[in-house]
């Protein structure tokens, strides 16, 4: 059975301007007291007023923690079949069971303004790309290309099948990701979970595991902050 769709549902102005944009739109949320509001006037005209409901508060019916006065209910994105993402230019990220979905969504938009071509993630044991991760992404997640899949290291396994390097990104990595030659090639970068980092089955299915150099004793980088800097090291490695 094919993964059901994603993106229902989007909260914030960024991320229903861009569903909007997407025609993705069916319904529309919104605080009265903004309705008059520029870019909130701008997406009732855009979707009509027949199918605008107006409420006190939005964040009483709101999924994430600041809606900023909009919710939209959307028809639902596809995933991607993994294997379309194999391609010869692919720099792909893959998720190995991020759980914060504002790390997911963060990432989702430093991949689709760097020019990745498409996300992994486990539709198991992960974030949701939900109202939250959306938000996030601020618009990301409706251009870039996302494959869903049921294990992440037999993702990795069928990219190598196809031809991509699959790059671990660790703070124990025995490698440097600034000036990886491999980087140039068709590539994975895997992104392991906050606190947990790459699970040891990941970890084995990748090809080398790279870390970010870091003076002294510092902890660890924020998942998607990581992800951001190996995500720009591919971008500048192909430039």
């Amino acid at each position: 059975m094919a993964p059901a769709g994603y993106g229902s549902r989007v909260e914030g102005i960024h991320a229903v301007s861009a569903a909007v944009r997407a025609g993705r739109v069916k319904r529309l949320t919104v605080e009265r007291n903004r309705r008059s509001r520029d870019e909130i006037a701008v997406l009732i005209a855009a979707v009509g007023d027949d199918s605008v409901t107006f409420v006190d508060d939005a964040r009483s019916v709101a999924e994430s923690d600041a809606p900023q006065g909009v919710i939209a209910e959307c028809a639902p994105i596809l995933p991607v079949d993994l294997d379309t993402l194999a391609s010869e230019d692919a720099a792909v990220v893959v998720l190995d069971h991020l759980e914060d979905p504002h790390n997911v969504g963060a990432i989702a938009r430093t991949a689709a303004a760097a020019g990745v071509t498409g996300l992994v993630m486990s539709g198991r044991r992960s974030a949701p790309l939900s109202a939250a991760a959306f938000k996030a992404a601020a618009g990301g997640l409706e251009s870039l290309p996302v494959s869903i899949v049921g294990s992440i290291p037999e993702a990795l396994s069928r990219l190598k099948s196809k031809g991509v390097w699959c790059v671990g990104l660790d703070a124990g990595g025995e490698s440097s990701l600034f000036g990886l030659g491999i980087l140039t090639e068709p590539v994975a970068l895997v992104v392991g979970a906050e606190g947990d980092g790459l699970s040891q089955l990941t970890r084995k299915r990748c090809d080398l595991v790279a870390s970010i150099p870091m003076v002294g004793e510092s902890e660890s980088l924020n998942a998607s902050v990581s992800a951001a800097l190996g995500i720009f090291e591919i971008m500048r490695a192909r430039i």
